[in-house]
């Protein structure tokens, strides 16, 4: 019942009104403030992110950049290398060609000698 009286003097009474519409004001005023500050700290967190993003995705673009032109010379270095089956013609060939049978234990000997 108190409750009803004190509304009804609100009504009727334009200054305690009006003391009523200003605190609804500065509570809006102070929630729209404090919105406003974790828009703004949001904001810079969302921004630092983003360098530190681009700083990675820049630094991943040169680490690419240096793979493909060391894929790029490895694979050039690849034509110079002999295939396994010429490096079999030759190991054949060269047990075909073995130079120490030519020489003999006296040609050995010899050559100790000297």
């Amino acid at each position: 019942m108190e409750e009803e009286g004190y509304q009804n003097q609100i009504i009727n009474d334009p200054n305690a009104r009006m003391i009523s519409l200003e605190e609804k004001q500065r509570v809006l005023k102070d929630q729209i403030m404090l919105l406003g500050r974790n828009l703004v700290e949001s904001k810079e967190k969302t921004n630092q992110k983003l360098i530190e993003i681009k700083k990675d995705i820049e630094s991943m673009k040169q680490n690419i950049e240096r793979m493909s032109s060391f894929i790029e010379s490895i694979s050039g270095e690849f034509s110079r290398f002999a295939k396994k089956e010429d490096l079999e013609i030759l190991a054949r060939q060269a047990k075909m060609f073995q130079p120490l049978d030519f020489v003999t234990k006296k040609d050995l000997e010899k050559l100790k000698k000297i």
